[in-house]
């Protein structure tokens, strides 16, 4: 069975950076649109609990 490769935390951070500058999200409000245009860009690459928690700390920090 083929299983896509994982990506690395840089990587995933650097396609929530860039979700978030292209959505010009901030804040707790904006998790939905931004979880949803990483998603698919990750889906079955990264851990989905990882990549929320990395969301959510992004637009509150």
């Amino acid at each position: 069975m083929y299983l896509p490769k994982a990506l690395s935390d840089d990587e995933i951070a650097a396609i929530v950076d860039e979700a978030i500058n292209a959505i010009g999200a901030s804040g707790m409000a904006a998790m939905g649109k931004v979880m949803g245009a990483v998603k698919p860009k990750v889906m079955g690459r990264a851990d989905m609990g990882k990549v929320s928690a990395l969301i959510k700390q992004k637009l509150t920090a």
